[in-house]
């Protein structure tokens, strides 16, 4: 469930692209009205105000936003106000141009093959593209050097899985079994481990979870971690956190966000701004569970100014 809140009564897209325009002129930029405009819009609803801007100005709404505004505020609107698809190919292509490729790089490809939906990641796939002049899977091949974690990248973002509800309970204890064999042989990137996480639906995959638990004695999560250390193992155990309890792992990388010295922000945008229309409801709850305190203080406590303003306007906090 969505925290981002539209008014009842939605101005047209003309009348909040000349809002805009004239939220950008002057002595300054009104950070307040951009924020009340853009913080309150859907993806549907901000593509027909940045089409508009367009076509009234002859001029990009992202370009004028990138002049208008500066450091974090600037990075999280433009990621909101962009379109979904174009946002997260985007924060791919930075998280694969990092020289040093560590599990926080990852998995912002983690999240965007195993808690989209299929149609969304095939579009990621398609502005990826349009954009870089080449395929994700060419650029996950050319940077990932470790084979392992190349071979599983490469499973997860070319899948294309069914979307609706369906379970076999046949398939999902014999295939408990297979990950159960594999994890005991350490041989998670065998192509069968590969193969069940990236092509079976959520729905099965979170009952074949289950099935390995009740026949196992305790989680796969459980029995992965305990097999040893490495970024493989990592890998896979956000890979299962991502498809089973998305929620969680978005409570954990905004917890990480903010946790100890210093704010790490591109974590805290990346969270916010991409689950605000789709579960940052469940991801707040799962964040009080796990921690004993609100994400929205947390979030509150470690940010400022319109950053601050604009966060805060994404989970509800504003209208």
């Amino acid at each position: 469930m969505a925290t981002m809140r539209v008014p009842n009564v939605v101005p047209t897209p003309t009348q909040d692209s000349e809002r805009l325009k004239k939220a950008f002129e002057g002595w300054g930029t009104d950070e307040d009205g951009v924020i009340w405009i853009l913080g309150h819009r859907n993806a549907s609803q901000r593509k027909k105000i940045r089409e508009t801007y367009q076509q009234l100005y002859n001029e990009s709404l992202i370009d004028r936003l990138h002049s208008e505004l500066s450091g974090d505020f600037r990075k999280a609107i433009i990621l909101w106000t962009s379109d979904p698809p174009e946002r997260d190919a985007k924060l791919a292509n930075e998280a694969l141009k990092e020289k040093k490729k560590g599990i926080h790089n990852l998995q912002v490809i983690i999240e965007i093959s195993c808690t989209s939906s299929p149609n969304h990641l095939m579009a990621v796939r398609q502005a990826y593209c349009s954009s870089f002049d080449c395929s994700l899977e060419e650029h996950i091949t050319s940077t990932v050097t470790l084979l392992p974690l190349r071979k599983l990248l490469l499973g997860l973002v070319s899948s294309y899985r069914y979307d609706r509800e369906l379970v076999d309970a046949n398939i999902a204890d014999s295939e408990a079994s297979v990950l159960h064999d594999a994890i005991e042989k350490k041989q998670l990137d065998h192509d069968d481990v590969i193969w069940i996480l990236s092509t079976r639906n959520t729905f099965q995959l979170k009952a074949t979870f289950e099935c390995y638990k009740q026949k196992y004695g305790n989680s796969i999560d459980q029995d992965i971690k305990s097999s040893g250390t490495s970024d493989l193992i990592s890998i896979l155990r956000m890979v299962i956190c991502c498809i089973d309890t998305p929620e969680k792992h978005f409570a954990e990388v905004v917890r990480n966000s903010v946790d100890g010295l210093g704010t790490h922000e591109g974590s805290l945008t990346r969270a916010v701004v991409t689950r605000a229309e789709i579960d940052m409801m469940k991801i707040r709850g799962e964040y009080f569970n796990m921690y004993k305190t609100s994400l929205d203080n947390a979030v509150i406590d470690d940010t400022s100014g319109d950053y601050k303003n604009f966060l805060v306007t994404l989970l509800g906090g504003r209208l």
